[in-house]
């Protein structure tokens, strides 16, 4: 493959695949031979094996760090401080992007960031919707209470008022507490129940309702 055809069969990819590319035949081995000249000579980012990104100035769409984590991870979705620092929940700047997988654990450091995994069972994995973020660019992350309860999950001790207090949570009202309440049931976790009525708590409190 000729550097001009793949700028004309990516250009407006914000990140691609080895299999992608052999979609239309031709031999792998000497594709992957090719890439890696690509990417030593800096026209393109390897982010993991077989997955790419085109260097600047080639690229045309700078990829949203969450196209990345989805992307590195594809049974996974974006969660934890991640989330909750994307709808402007917590005050603190999240450099890792953290996601859930039911997979293994896993961190993994690229040139584009810092990508974290954190492990949940599989009856955990839900309550999650595709965002946009222009460019034809979309990518899976939490729904705000979801992500809030997943750092609970994830957390030791986290069903305390101490650690919820210490979150610093900003804008509460974003919450559908009864989402909250009822995500914390179905899950059958005392751990989640407890911290799901904390939650409500402290978020009535904000509001300055009696508790």
């Amino acid at each position: 493959m000729k550097w001009e055809n793949l700028l004309l069969k990516v250009a407006d990819e914000p990140v691609f695949r080895t299999g992608f590319l052999a979609a239309n035949g031709g031999g792998l081995g000497e594709l992957r031979l090719q890439l890696s000249r690509w990417v030593k000579a800096g026209k393109l980012t390897q982010l993991t094996k077989g997955l790419y990104t085109l260097a600047e100035p080639y690229r045309k769409v700078t990829p949203h760090p969450f196209v990345l984590a989805n992307a590195i991870k594809k049974a996974s979705y974006v969660s934890l401080q991640s989330a909750l620092g994307y709808y402007g929940m917590i005050p603190e700047h999240v450099p890792t992007v953290t996601s859930v997988t039911t997979q293994r654990p896993e961190r993994v450091e690229t040139l584009l960031g810092q990508f974290a995994f954190r492990h949940i069972k599989k009856s955990w994995f839900h309550s999650y919707q595709q965002i946009d973020f222009g460019s034809g660019q979309r990518a899976f992350i939490a729904t705000p209470e979801k992500a809030l309860l997943d750092l609970v999950y994830l957390t030791p001790g986290a069903d305390n008022y101490d650690f919820l207090t210490e979150l610093r949570l900003q804008g509460p009202e974003q919450l559908d507490l009864d989402a909250i309440l009822e995500l914390a049931d179905k899950s059958k976790s005392t751990k989640l129940r407890r911290a799901a009525e904390l939650i409500t708590k402290l978020a009535n409190q904000e509001a300055g309702e009696e508790l």
